[in-house]
């Protein structure tokens, strides 16, 4: 039985005003089914951790490779550790496209998320006009074999992967349920090729415009264990709805 993962990306959005009220509001009478990771901008990691270790989780939206050195600007995983995040993402579209991500890159990154103990949720997705062409499935193929290969399958069973297509990130477009569904058990069974003990307990989360009013029949498809919420994640009663939706 896996159990739901809902995780919110707030990007580049907040302030410590921001943290403080949105804790309060997210706490107030929250009953998780789920669990709950919350992703602030850097700056704030250590001051949300703080706020919200007794009821939910918290994490960095990026991660440096090196695991120390002289590296300006980068975020070691050991550091993410040590103020109190336990998780990382890695490979979000708006990295591979604004920051040239490559596969590769992301398949280090996911390495050292593990070795620093942090649990990494990697994203793949196809743009639009990879889908019109009837490439998406080998796009989400070939993203998820670079981690694969780099780090085995098992290695998937510490984190998460997360669906996020494209055309579907910050537009209000979001993939139907069905076609959310079908990308996430062609995913399992991507994975269930490689090693069949893995794919059943695997989590694979959708991310592309969820909200509280879609957020359920999403939910409903077998193969979705949860969501990467953005804008929606941003307000405490608009997150709340969409754990409240597990």
């Amino acid at each position: 039985m896996r159990r739901s993962l809902i995780a919110a990306n707030w990007k580049t959005h907040g302030s410590l005003e921001m943290v403080g009220d949105f804790v309060k509001g997210f706490a107030s009478g929250i009953e998780l089914r789920a669990d709950v990771v919350l992703f602030p901008p850097a700056v704030y990691l250590s001051t949300l951790a703080g706020l919200t270790s007794e009821f939910v989780q918290v994490g960095l939206q990026d991660v440096g490779v090196a695991a120390d050195g002289a590296h300006t600007g980068e975020i070691a995983a050991s550091m993410v550790k040590d103020v109190g995040g336990s998780w990382v993402i890695v490979g979000h579209s708006e990295r591979r496209l604004d920051q040239g991500e490559s596969d590769e890159l992301v398949a280090h990154k996911f390495a050292s998320a593990l070795a620093a103990g942090l649990s990494p949720i990697v994203c793949v997705g196809e743009t639009l006009a990879q889908r019109e062409s009837g490439d998406a499935f080998a796009v989400v193929c070939r993203q998820l074999m670079a981690v694969v290969d780099h780090c085995g399958a098992a290695a998937l069973l510490n984190g998460a992967i997360a669906y996020e297509p494209l055309w579907a990130i910050g537009t209000g477009v979001t993939a139907t349920p069905e076609q959310a569904g079908q990308m996430h058990a062609s995913i399992r069974a991507q994975v269930a090729g490689l090693d069949e003990s893995v794919a059943p307990a695997l989590r694979i989360i959708y991310g592309g415009s969820v909200n509280p009013a879609n957020a359920g029949s999403l939910f409903a498809q077998e193969d979705i264990d949860g969501a990467l919420v953005g804008g929606a994640s941003l307000q405490a009663a608009s997150f709340a709805a969409i754990v409240a939706a597990v």
